[in-house]
């Protein structure tokens, strides 16, 4: 069913250690994201292990990292605060459902209609939500409640400990590449707060880890329509924002390594992960940016560092609890400090004076929304405004060429496609009041793309038959010809020149 893809034992080595550094950077984020939906910390942790496990083992994207995330908990928050952790069990068995089907339909493929600006504002959006999320460890929770920015001793030593950890994870590889940087960072500074006994937050500060295996679980609801009701919306959009978080950080992996995974059994993958977790006390999740990052730059590119990245939890939690939970989480917040500085395109900056300003506009507008709502909703909100600019832009590229032949026809020869936004002005290019009696359109350099463009032609058919005139339709597609009954039989369509295009639909797509 899958292969680690490890052909020497110093692969295995490197992805094994790669795997243990994403373990570690994993916990409080799971724990995190958990708070956040408002279910207990093992429910996000599980969710982070058996996610992490199945989409690694059974996706389409070998290198990168599953587990449960923030914008699927937001989700959560709602439907667990009215009915309770066992709907959101039952929400993300179905969403699992749901992402296995659209990898069985193939709708994968979709991804690759995202244009760049899309994704450029989806990366640099992401790499703001990851800084923005670490600020919170700046911060101290008073007993009434109130959020405090920290002062004084514990904000140097915080960020202290924060710089040495990205100074270890930047000039390390410089001296040797026989452990993980990441790893090593962690390692160091969590032994100099041990050793120096330096009073800092950890990682036990946040919650405990400790706990047992997963236990198969059916969700405790009633099997009758009304749940379905409650649950089906809730898991439609964690399935959709599942899918386009996964995929897109699929794009992104797939040109850092200079590889292509493979979308639609990444849907599949990352559906069988969800299905299970909701039949095992998790809270579902998709691919994770900051910790895919981290596995990539640490040299993880296989599926081995996944599995063992989702294994190491698993050994956190039941064994090595305690040693985890002392943990500084200064070493994982500068962990994640490196990762928005990899992950954010600088090269944003430098080219939005040099691209059109439409594609700035995007590029923005993505990273704005991504911020303020969630990525689904700005990756949706990109492609929908990018599609809108490219059909004005097209709208206006059609125009016609006229003169009379020898016969005393009028002759339009027309160029552009013929589309939803140019259907208006193709319309307006003709006067069939003043034209003479027999008109043909030549098609040879426009291409009819959908159905309105078929209904503007049968428009313009239909005025000049009103007029008393003949209208002929010259190299134009057999698939037009055919949708084309209203025009009667005074509209001509002659094919036996045609050009061999046919009318874009799902079928030929």
């Amino acid at each position: 069913m899958f292969r680690l893809g490890c052909p020497s034992r110093a692969c295995v080595q490197n992805e094994i250690l790669s795997g243990l550094t994403v373990a570690l950077a994993l916990v409080p984020e799971a724990v995190a994201f958990a708070f956040i939906a408002g279910v207990e910390p093992m429910v996000g942790l599980y969710a982070a292990f058996m996610v992490g496990l199945l989409a690694a083992s059974f996706g389409g994207r070998p290198g990168m990292i599953s587990g449960a995330t923030g914008a699927m908990a937001v989700v959560m928050v709602s439907l667990v605060a009215e009915h309770g952790v066992e709907y959101l069990f039952a929400a993300v068995v179905v969403t699992g459902l749901l992402q296995i089907g659209a990898g069985v339909l193939k709708l994968g493929k979709y991804i690759r209609i995202v244009p760049y600006p899309v994704m450029l504002g989806f990366v640099n959006g992401l790499a703001i939500v990851i800084f923005l999320a670490q600020l919170q460890h700046f911060q101290i929770t008073t007993p009434e409640g109130a959020q405090l920015w920290l002062a004084g001793s514990k904000l140097w030593i915080l960020l202290g400990l924060v710089v040495l950890t990205m100074g270890i994870i930047h000039y390390l590889p410089k001296l040797t590449s026989a452990v993980p940087a990441s790893l090593a960072a962690i390692i160091l500074v969590s032994g100099l707060v041990q050793i120096f006994d330096i009073n800092t937050n950890t990682i036990g500060d946040l919650a405990s880890i400790e706990g047992g295996l997963p236990s198969f679980h059916i969700p405790a609801v009633p099997f009758t329509l009304e749940t379905l009701i409650i649950i089906f919306p809730y898991a439609f959009i964690l399935a959709a924002i599942g899918l386009i978080e996964s995929l897109l950080t699929m794009s992104l992996i797939d040109d850092v390594t200079t590889t292509r995974g493979r979308g639609n059994r990444e849907c599949i993958g990352q559906g069988i992960a969800n299905t299970t977790t909701g039949l095992f006390g998790g809270m579902g999740g998709c691919a994770m940016i900051g910790q895919s990052m981290i596995n990539v730059n640490s040299g993880g590119r296989q599926r081995l560092s996944g599995i063992a990245a989702a294994l190491f939890l698993l050994c956190f939690i039941l064994f090595a609890s305690d040693l985890i939970e002392q943990i500084p989480m200064a070493a994982l917040i500068g962990v994640m400090f490196i990762v928005v500085m990899g992950t954010f395109e600088w090269s944003s900056f430098r080219i939005l004076g040099k691209i059109p300003k439409t594609d700035a506009f995007v590029l923005v507008l993505v990273s704005g929304i991504t911020v303020v709502t969630d990525l689904a909703v700005a990756v949706i909100v990109g492609v929908i405004v990018s599609a809108l600019v490219f059909a004005w832009e097209h709208a206006k590229h059609i125009h016609v060429n006229s003169h009379v032949d020898n016969n005393g026809s009028r002759i339009y020869e027309l160029n552009g496609p013929l589309f939803f936004g140019s259907v208006k002005n193709f319309l307006e290019l003709f006067d069939p009041a003043s034209d003479p009696k027999d008109v043909i359109i030549e098609f040879h350099k426009s291409r009819v793309a959908d159905h309105s463009a078929i209904e503007a032609i049968d428009n313009l058919a239909e005025k000049y038959i009103a007029a008393g005139k003949t209208l002929h339709l010259r190299h134009l597609s057999a698939d037009c010809a055919k949708l084309l009954k209203k025009a009667g039989d005074l509209v001509e369509v002659n094919v036996m020149e045609d050009p061999k295009y046919f009318v874009a639909n799902d079928q030929l797509a």
